[in-house]
């Protein structure tokens, strides 16, 4: 429990054995339930997010949004925050994110990755398709934004009860934030974290997955 707020963590996982045991064992005290949704892994991922006293929950077909999705229909703490498996956001700022929660007066609170502090956090074409990404949901939207990909978000659980959140795939990144900045009600801010390399092979497919979030954009503008 952080100041009378239960916490939980969750983490959608499709084969990431080796980061994920990093990301659980330096999860602090504070943190009141972490889930782990295992996206039909085909090495030791379950195992691992069990012996590290996770609840982990079988998400068999896979999809990044379907994992979340999942997750966050068994998180019962007030406030809940994301993690990738593959530790490369930062375990160790989640004090300081939830601090900045508290202070910032909304229901969603995102962190972004840029500017990268590490150069050899993520591929040059990785990073030039992430601004292509958020400078057209910055104009789509009329609200700047420098992450339109990140996967760290910290948010109160009662703002899922006022978003309408359909993609099943690497779209739900951008379609949880918009749902925020939506809604008056939820509230939306950025906030700076420093990213890391991650552990384990990347499951981004870099051009299908860039087009497909390009093309739902647009869809998520047009109809509602």
């Amino acid at each position: 429990m952080y100041k009378d707020d239960r916490i939980t963590i969750v983490i959608p996982c499709l084969n990431e054995e080796a980061g994920v045991r990093k990301v659980l064992e330096s999860l602090p005290d504070f943190v009141d339930e972490a889930i782990v949704v295992d996206n039909d892994s085909t090495d030791r991922t379950a195992e691992v997010a069990s012996e590290y006293g996770a609840v982990v929950i079988a998400e068999l077909s896979r999809g990044y949004g379907r994992a979340y999705k999942k997750g966050f229909a068994h998180a019962t703490g007030d406030i809940i925050i994301t993690l990738d498996g593959d530790h490369s956001y930062p375990v160790d700022a989640l004090s300081y994110l939830l601090e900045a929660f508290r202070h910032s007066k909304v229901d969603f609170l995102s962190a972004s990755r840029l500017p990268l502090l590490d150069r050899d956090a993520m591929g040059w074409k990785n990073l030039v398709g992430n601004r292509m990404l958020s400078l057209v949901m910055s104009a789509l939207y009329l609200r700047w934004i420098n992450d339109s990909q990140s996967g760290m978000w910290v948010f109160r659980r009662r703002a899922l009860e006022q978003m309408n959140l359909t993609s099943d795939g690497m779209a739900f990144s951008e379609e949880i934030k918009i749902e925020a900045i939506r809604n008056r009600n939820i509230g939306f801010r950025e906030i700076f974290i420093n990213y890391s390399q991650r552990r384990g092979e990347t499951k981004l497919q870099m051009w299908r997955d860039g087009f497909q979030n390009l093309w739902f954009l647009f869809k998520k503008r047009l109809v509602p």
